[in-house]
């Protein structure tokens, strides 16, 4: 069972696809969003759930008040459980593309204040090192990427302009922290 951990939707459960996906455990979910939330303000904040699977992370990021949160998902049965969640919850504040990650940040659009990318285990290091440059020209100022991986991928390559911020182990997870560098 996946499950909201706090916010307007705490507690709420949320549906995951069938299979292919490996949601964030609510112990990752708790210690990543209490970090954030020390780090930046929420609130109104756009946000961009990349390889989104059960949409785990934006939910729990719209649940603490993030204003607007785009979903992107490359598998039709993901995005389908994504829509489902969505409405299950009550968030009308969503865009859900059904396409992959790098298709979607090389596209124009709108700018976002975190990003979280959850790719896939078999998501090599160049094609995540894509997808990550891909999207740095619609990131705010101030911006926070976390990218989790599987602890022996290692740090992602991070791309011009983002510096990392930190690290952090849980078992088998690492969560990796950068932010777009302030100019000044």
């Amino acid at each position: 069972m996946t499950r909201i951990v706090a916010g307007s939707a705490g507690g709420r459960r949320l549906k995951v696809p069938p299979k292919g996906t490996r949601p964030t455990s609510e112990r990752v979910r708790e210690a990543l969003f209490s970090s954030l939330e020390s780090l930046m303000d929420l609130d109104g904040a756009r946000v961009l759930d990349l390889y989104a699977g059960s949409g785990a992370l934006g939910f729990e990021a719209l649940s603490r008040g993030a204003g607007h949160a785009t979903f992107v998902e490359s598998d039709k049965r993901a995005a389908d459980v994504l829509k489902g969640n969505a409405k299950e919850l009550g968030f009308a504040n969503t865009t859900i593309a059904n396409r992959t990650a790098e298709a979607y940040v090389l596209a124009e659009g709108e700018e976002f204040d975190v990003v979280f990318a959850d790719p896939p285990y078999a998501v090599g290091d160049d094609e995540l090192a894509k997808v990550l440059k891909g999207i740095v020209p619609r990131l705010t100022q101030d911006a926070v990427l976390i990218v989790e991986r599987a602890s022996r991928s290692g740090e992602p390559a991070w791309p011009e302009g983002v510096e990392s911020l930190r690290a952090k182990r849980y078992g088998d997870t690492a969560v990796y922290w950068g932010q777009v560098r302030s100019d000044g």
